[in-house]
This record gives C-alpha cells, structure tokens and sequence, in this order.
C-alpha cells in the first residue's frame, strides 16, 4: 500500500472537478451531515456520484477520496488509521464501496474502533440494500437519482426554480414561472436527466454501455445466475423497453420470455434494485397483486424511437417525478380490469387520482372512481382547469 502514491491520486481527483462549478441539489445533504452515522449514496452509473465526493473533498480540506474501483491494493482499515494518526484525515470518502472484499466488514470495524466519518458510493444497490439490515443503525443510506426536471434546467439554464407543491399547481399559485421552460421537456426525456448529457449530447452509447456494465457485471457480481439466465435477463429488458405499459406484469412476462412467475418477480426486482426497470404495485381490493412494470428514463430508448415509445416515456416520467418527491404511487386496476385512470397518490392524507396521457386525454375514465382530487397531465396542454402540462410534475423534487 503505497500512501503516496495515494495522496497523489487524492489530489488529481481534486483537480478533475475544479471545471464543474455548479453541484447537485443532494451536495447539501452530504454537506449537512453530522452524527456518528455513515452516509451511503447509492444510484445509477452515471448520475455523478463520484463527481460529488471529489467535489466535497475540495470543500473540506481534511477529507480524503480514494476510488476503490481501482487494482490498487488498499488494507482500508489499516490505511483510515494512519490518516487519522499521521494526517489528522477526518472524513474519508470511499468511491464505489462494493470493489472493496467484505466491504460490510470493513465498514462495521471502522465504526467499531476508528472515530472518522465515512461517506460512500455505489453503483450497485443489489448487494448495499441486502447488507442495510446489518448496517441499520451505522449507515443512513441515500439514493441519488437522475435529474429532476426542475435540476435539469438548473444545470442548463442556471436557474433555481423553487419547488412545485401540488397545492400551488391546484390553485395555479405562481404556475407562470414554470411555463416558459416547456421546450426543454423533449430534450430533457431524451436523455438530458443524466448529467453527463451535458457534455455529451449524445447519451445513448454511454447509456448502452451503462446497460450493458449492469447485466454483464454488475448483476453476476451479486448473484449466482447462470449465464443463460443472464441472457434471459437481457431479453426481458429488451421486451419491456419495446413493449406497451398496459398489462406488463409478471405474468405477461412469464409468457412472452418463456421463464415462470417466480424467476419473472426475482429478475424484475434485480433490475428495479439496478435502476433500469420500475414496477408499480396496484391499490384496491380483489385485484391482482402483480405491479404495472415500467422503466427508469431513457431506456426505452435504446430499443425504440422517441416517436415510437413516447406514450410509455410519459408514465415513466410521471411515476418518477411522483417518486422523486418521495409521494407514495400506485396504479389503479378495476376488478374485473377494464379500463382506469393511471395512478393514485396519498397527499396530506388525501386520495389523488392521476391520468396522464398526450392531447386529447381528458377526464371520462375518472368515472366511478372517488377521490378528493382528480388530475389530468397532458402532453401537450395548455393549462386549464385541473388539466396540466405534464412537464410540470418535473418541479415537484
């Protein structure tokens, strides 16, 4: 274990992110963070995790970065000592945590016996989720998601937008403001929620390769698939990113991917922990307990046009904007499964009921359903009533 060599690693992360002025909205959150927990941030590749340590170590002169994700070989318990004793290191901050061997047993005895604090990263959420139970009361664990809409036009337009509560969209409270950034909503569902957009306008070879690090790495890492499973796996997502949102359950995937209910569920909750599919469990009774199974922006892009796919783009925007803003979503399904509003969402203790849809959405398929708030978010809109631009739920995170 080389520390200097390390230090100067250290110091060239720090130079790579003195270009990048602006930071995340969940920076603050690192910055605030006091106590004795750790703080875990889990997510996507490529949502800027790594950006964010490298840029709270420039902020904080006695922290320490170090990317595991590397063939450096690091005794870390024995390395946070020295920084601690020689260097007087208060905060380490471990980049893609689940490269490190027995990392959960490496962090328990660092929290057992060494007074620093600790902040990581991971891409991979399907081991970190599974050892949270152990870490409960040592780790605060945070998702970081792509762009909201209203971050994304921080970052491209450099202006703060204050958050939309649903109270203000329902009285048309200061909606105007928001209005005029309608013509970045295509661009933004074309890929601008990843932050590296911004410097790549074209996402989608990057994004393959995310997919492609994800099902060929990322998920054998962490489990005991074997390969024809994996390659069952990829054209699961293959079909769901083709394929229509009405009736994409387990059963439905069952069918068309020839692999039983059981196996269907597992590889849907490997990739939602993945953050490429977003199943959405029903409300009501008597009703089929399988979720409406939709993805995370934009991968349904890789396997069809815009034009194509806009329809299923439009609820995977809607129950993330609703998710982001930490509401609770589910969909809505009759008994007998005729046709629904899309989506219920507990207010304040209140029952909202939500359709979304393109021009001509309206609000016939709210018959029969009771709830103290209906909404209808269209594509293509004007404001009215209680009929909205769909783009407008990307400012309520």
């Amino acid at each position: 274990m080389n520390i200097n060599h390390l230090f100067e690693l250290h110091e060239l992360a720090k130079d790579s992110v003195k270009k990048y002025q602006k930071k995340r909205f969940f920076y603050e959150t690192l910055k605030k963070s006091t106590g004795k927990h750790f703080l875990g941030v889990v997510g996507p590749r490529g949502v800027g995790k790594t950006i964010l340590l490298r840029q709270y170590a420039c902020d904080f002169e006695n922290s320490f970065y170090i990317s595991l994700d590397s063939d450096e070989d690091i005794d870390l318990f024995e390395l946070v000592k020295i920084l601690i004793n020689k260097y007087k290191i208060n905060s380490i901050l471990l980049d893609e945590v689940h490269f490190l061997p027995k990392y959960e047993q490496v962090l328990k005895k660092i929290y057992d016996y060494l007074n620093i604090k600790v902040i990581f990263t991971s891409s991979v959420s399907l081991s970190l989720y599974e050892s949270l139970y152990d870490f409960s009361r040592r780790v605060k664990l945070y998702t970081l998601y792509p762009f909201s809409f209203r971050e994304y036009i921080y970052f491209i337009k450099d202006t703060i937008l204050p958050v939309l509560t649903i109270d203000q969209l329902l009285k048309n409270y200061s909606i105007s403001q928001y209005l005029k950034y309608e013509y970045l909503f295509e661009p933004y569902l074309k890929g601008g929620i990843y932050p590296f957009n911004l410097e790549e306008p074209d996402v989608f070879p990057i994004l393959s390769n995310i997919l492609d690090k994800i099902l060929n790495r990322d998920i054998p890492s962490v489990t005991n698939l074997r390969y024809e499973e994996i390659q069952k796996i990829k054209k699961l997502v293959k079909y769901i990113g083709l394929a229509e949102v009405d009736n994409m359950n387990y059963s439905n995937i069952s069918r068309n991917i020839g692999i039983t209910k059981y196996k269907a569920e597992q590889y849907v909750d490997l990739l939602k922990r993945s953050f490429i599919l977003n199943p959405v469990f029903p409300t009501g009774t008597n009703v089929l307990k399988e979720p409406k199974i939709l993805m995370f922006l934009p991968y349904r892009l890789l396997f069809n046009s815009y034009e194509m796919c806009v329809g299923p783009l439009r609820e995977d925007f809607i129950v993330e904007s609703l998710q982001l803003a930490d509401y609770s979503v589910n969909y809505l399904k009759s008994k007998r499964g005729e046709k629904t509003p899309d989506y219920l969402i507990d207010y304040k203790g209140k029952h909202i009921i939500i359709e979304v849809g393109g021009n001509g959405k309206g609000r016939e398929q709210f018959k029969g359903f009771k709830a103290e708030t209906k909404l209808v978010f269209s594509h293509d809109s004007y404001l009215s009533n209680d009929k909205y631009p769909l783009f407008l739920a990307g400012f309520f995170s």
